[in-house]
């Protein structure tokens, strides 16, 4: 695995977040580590504004995708069992178990923002039964938290993380489903230097992790009328008619822009994209062709709907997308991140390089980054600011 050019880090803070010592004022992920998970071992992969995984069938990209969105549910206070409903998969092929029949994966990931680059790591143990058997946080050197399965009769692992006060380290037990990093804000007093600094590297790295918008249109599920609901765009984008119907009344600008680039991204003219009541409690999604003709969007291509739903997905935001919604982050403070399982299929060459400039311009604004795989990302050589990491089958 070699990155084709280096991530180019967001270096100005958000508008009215001061960042100190010039630090970028958005908590995001820079580096996704893999130590030994599925096909992956000692694997770092760097992580862009806007970052393609590219490689053939085999080499990986999936399995860093579930490993990223794992991390995120983690991060945001789900359950081992939620992150990941298939341990077993989780583990590399090749993995023996030791004498006690355990075996398990490691994962983890870089956080930078206003209190540095801290790194996250995670032992997790998938058979005879999941749990977290080891975590660690560290920041420029310091381990700031770390614990460790002591007794395995126990449903808990023991934690330490840094003081620096009159005890220089505080040691309890925390449950061994959960990602101590997210337990940290409910455990630590912050009445100490070392404290404050444990509390601020935790809390960076669970804004960072949180927010994350796992992405595939499945265009078979998009072309029927769908219920009226929230208005929260799926991961599958099976309710694109829905999302529709709500925001082409939200934001005038927003959707003018979606229109100018499914015009750009589609067969024939297109004046405008809208929703209409197709029965009771139903709505369906059209094309407006500016000549008194409407086209179903269930007459479209895979291509061209996997493209609009795609253009969707980068111009709205957490508002919109079916993300996790910290009460308690500042929007100002938040980065979306989407992830998206073959960004190119189903695309011609227009659809996705329209389709990448747009991310380019979104991601480039700060507030939404992107992480696609791709099975070649020869095409994309382009377009500025885009991060390709390379992955292969061996």
């Amino acid at each position: 695995m070699t990155p084709s050019s280096p991530p180019r880090p967001d270096t100005a803070p958000a508008p009215g977040i001061p960042a100190p010592g010039g630090r970028p004022g958005r908590p995001r992920v820079t580096e996704l580590l893999l130590s030994a998970f599925a096909g992956h071992r000692g694997t770092g992969l760097p992580l862009g504004p806007l970052t393609l995984l590219a490689g053939p069938s085999g080499s990986g990209k999936t399995g860093a995708l579930r490993a990223y969105e794992a991390l995120a549910r983690l991060g945001g206070g789900a359950e081992l069992g939620e992150a990941f409903p298939d341990p077993g998969a989780c583990v590399p092929e090749r993995a023996r178990a030791d004498a006690q029949h355990r075996r398990g994966f490691r994962l983890g990931c870089t956080a930078d923002g206003p209190e540095g680059p801290v790194r996250l790591e995670v032992a997790v143990q998938a058979e005879p039964e999941p749990r977290i058997v080891g975590e660690r946080l560290t920041a420029d050197g310091l381990v700031l938290l770390e614990t460790a399965l002591r007794d395995p009769r126990r449903r808990a692992v023991q934690a330490a993380w840094h003081t620096a006060g009159a005890t220089p380290v505080t040691r309890a037990p925390l449950p061994d489903d959960r990602l101590g990093t997210a337990l940290l804000p409910l455990r630590v007093a912050g009445t100490t230097h070392g404290q404050r600094r444990v509390l601020a590297a935790a809390e960076q790295m669970v804004v960072a992790l949180r927010s994350v918008f796992p992405c595939d249109p499945r265009p078979e599920r998009m072309r029927a009328p769908v219920a009226a609901g929230s208005g929260r765009l799926l991961g599958g984008c099976d309710n694109l008619a829905d999302v529709l119907w709500r925001t082409r009344a939200e934001c005038g600008r927003r959707h003018a822009l979606l229109v100018d680039a499914v015009r750009a991204g589609c067969a024939g003219p297109v004046a405008g994209l809208l929703a209409e009541p197709y029965a009771t409690g139903l709505v369906r999604a059209l094309l407006d062709r500016g000549d008194g003709t409407r086209t179903d969007l269930r007459r479209l291509g895979d291509g061209e709907l996997r493209y609009a739903a795609l253009a969707l997905v980068l111009l709205t935001g957490p508002g919109v997308l079916a993300v996790d919604e910290p009460g308690e982050v500042p929007d100002a403070l938040r980065t979306l991140t989407v992830l998206v399982h073959g960004l190119d299929r189903a695309l011609d060459p227009g659809q996705r390089a329209h389709l990448l400039r747009l991310a380019a311009r979104m991601c480039e604004r700060g507030h939404i980054r992107l992480v696609g795989a791709v099975s070649d990302a020869s095409w994309a050589a382009d377009v500025p600011g885009v991060t390709v990491v390379h992955l292969s089958r061996d």
